[in-house]
């Protein structure tokens, strides 16, 4: 395993972590006129540029991919998207010969549409109020960004090994486990 390559594909799970764990740092560090969902949106977006490089370094593309592509690739993309984009997704998927996953990952567009930024972005760690969310997907789902990322990773595995998979969805299921264990005396306090 290239260990460039599999420290890009871990990159944001630290970042993700001391942000949940040290949420009143972060708003500290982002001050009174930025908003520390929005500054966390544009380091993810970097950090997962750079972990997409890093899958990317490590694939070898082969077009028409495997059959079973298109069922984990379709409900991964649906469960991040709306139905109505599935299509553009697999537009993307030929214009960038890889599973459009830069996209798809850095701005979860269904999930986005019904958390909002602060919602998608730890707005709750920081001190927001973000209702929670019962419509589908996350009513029927747990955690419907992180299964549609996990299905769309391994669509592309007969393009990227195995283990790079692995690591990033231990990362991944890290972050879900994370997530759950939330204790809102923990939540950072917005500054006045």
């Amino acid at each position: 395993m290239g260990i460039f390559a599999a420290g890009g594909v871990l990159l944001p799970f630290p970042y993700y972590y001391w942000l949940w764990t040290n949420p009143q740092a972060w708003v500290n560090f982002c001050g009174k006129d930025k908003d520390p969902s929005k500054v966390m949106a544009y380091v993810s977006h970097f950090l997962k540029l750079l972990q997409f490089i890093s899958l990317f370094s490590v694939s070898t593309l082969s077009w028409p991919p495997p059959l079973y592509f298109w069922p984990l690739f379709g409900f991964g993309q649906f469960l991040n998207f709306s139905l109505i984009a599935i299509p553009l997704a697999l537009f993307m998927l030929n214009l960038m010969l890889i599973s459009g996953y830069l996209y798809r990952d850095t701005r979860y567009p269904e999930v986005y549409q019904l958390l909002g930024e602060a919602g998608t972005y730890y707005g709750v760690r920081f001190g927001k109020n973000v209702p929670w969310v019962t419509e589908f997907p996350f009513g029927v789902i747990r955690d419907p960004q992180y299964v549609g990322s996990v299905m769309s990773l391994f669509a592309c595995l007969s393009w990227v090994p195995f283990h790079y998979i692995l690591l990033w969805t231990l990362g991944y299921v890290f972050i879900i486990h994370m997530e759950s264990k939330e204790d809102p005396a923990t939540r950072a306090k917005p500054i006045s």
